[in-house]
């Protein structure tokens, strides 16, 4: 039994010096202290990484089909007022949404920058139909106008065009005008009238759009309602047709939902255009986003990168509409987030690391200076005694 325990002690990594062997010194007594010092402070270090999350970022293939595309923005647009601006999407699969009113809403506001009213019930001018006529179908192209009067006519070449010369004609008949909500004209000029009290004012325009997730486009677009009736409401109206100045500013866009980390380029942009009309371009392409955080709630969103493009209305095309687009794209490559904590194995290994290796370079420094005042001081005694 001694042997086996002779052999034990022969396997000691650990020998033991006797203390009468021991000298200890003041830079030593240093050392160790600043040693101990920057052992603890690189101890707390990496323990308080330990506590924290650290985020794990990978790149994988985008295999993911079927789903919807949410799209959130804010955009403010000092020179257009609200009743003339519409919100269209259309995507390659030729699914198109025209003047969309869901879930967005629509705040007038003054050339200050003050909210002047707020409207829930979406944005975009109502669809303007072709007005209409004496006969009962609508104005068709080149035709002269002459307007219903509503039974009310006093000869067969009599015609209303305003809603005054309706009401006027119901009142030589002795009828009264009920219900003017019915009444052609009416509706058009209570419009316009609307347009004409916006005057000077801007739009602020905020909401989110759920589109099919292929590629596609949104766009902001004034006066929309007007260039699709094929004909001139405003030069009927005597109104003077406007240039439109579409300068805005993007106080948010986001592809998704957010989550910790995402940096949306587009949030705060502002461009101001000196000229009229012009025709504003964002290509953004999408990266599919996935961000699971350390309790394992996951987020599907997206983060996105953007060039942009602005064309005169001197270079516009004859069938182009001035305004702001949005055309986005997806990128094949899908990015997953996911917060972990550092195992405590890894943890404990790091501590161990800084221990051992601050100890034996003390120990490598403070055997440096032992040995090297040894050494100066055996050369001092040599010259004194030689």
């Amino acid at each position: 039994m001694e042997g086996i325990y002779q052999k034990l002690r022969n396997l000691d990594a650990y020998p033991k010096i006797n203390e009468d062997f021991y000298s200890r010194t003041l830079s030593g007594g240093l050392i160790t202290l600043i040693s101990s010092i920057l052992m603890l402070f690189l101890f707390f270090s990496e323990f308080s990484l330990y506590l924290h999350a650290v985020t794990e970022t990978k790149l994988l293939v985008d295999t993911t089909r079927g789903q919807t595309l949410r799209i959130n923005f804010d955009i403010t647009f000092p020179a257009i007022r609200c009743s003339l601006l519409s919100v269209d999407a259309i995507d390659i699969s030729g699914e198109q949404h025209h003047d969309i009113r869901h879930d967005i809403t629509k705040k007038r506001i003054n050339a200050h920058g003050d909210v002047i009213e707020v409207r829930q019930d979406g944005i975009g001018a109502p669809k303007i139909d072709k007005p209409l006529q004496k006969h009962g179908g609508r104005l068709e192209h080149n035709e002269e106008y002459c307007g219903s009067c509503f039974g009310a006519e006093m000869s067969d070449d009599h015609c209303c065009n305003s809603c005054d010369e309706v009401r006027e004609a119901y009142r030589k008949k002795g009828w009264a005008l009920t219900n003017m909500d019915l009444i052609d004209q009416c509706i058009r000029e209570g419009f316009v009238q609307m347009i004409k009290d916006e005057e000077g004012e801007g739009c602020n325009i905020n909401g989110s759009l759920e589109v099919n997730r292929v590629a596609g486009n949104f766009h902001f677009v004034p006066g929309k309602s007007f260039h699709q009736s094929n004909f001139q409401l405003l030069d009927l109206l005597d109104m003077q047709k406007e240039s439109y100045n579409i300068s805005h500013r993007i106080n948010r866009l986001a592809f998704g939902d957010y989550f910790p980390g995402v940096v949306n380029p587009l949030d705060g942009t502002q461009l101001m255009h000196e000229t009229p009309n012009g025709v504003q371009q964002f290509f953004i392409k999408v990266v599919p986003t996935i961000y699971t955080d350390i309790r394992g709630r996951t987020v599907h969103s997206n983060q996105y990168s953007v060039t942009e493009h602005f064309t005169k209305s001197e270079s516009m095309r004859l069938d182009s509409l001035p305004g702001v687009y949005f055309i986005y794209d997806f990128s094949p490559i899908k990015v997953t987030f996911k917060e972990e904590h550092t195992s405590f194995l890894h943890f404990m290994t790091s501590i161990c690391a800084i221990i051992g290796g601050i100890f034996t370079i003390a120990g490598i420094v403070d055997s440096f200076i032992y040995h090297g005042r040894r050494a100066i001081k055996k050369k001092i005694e040599i010259g004194k005694f030689g």
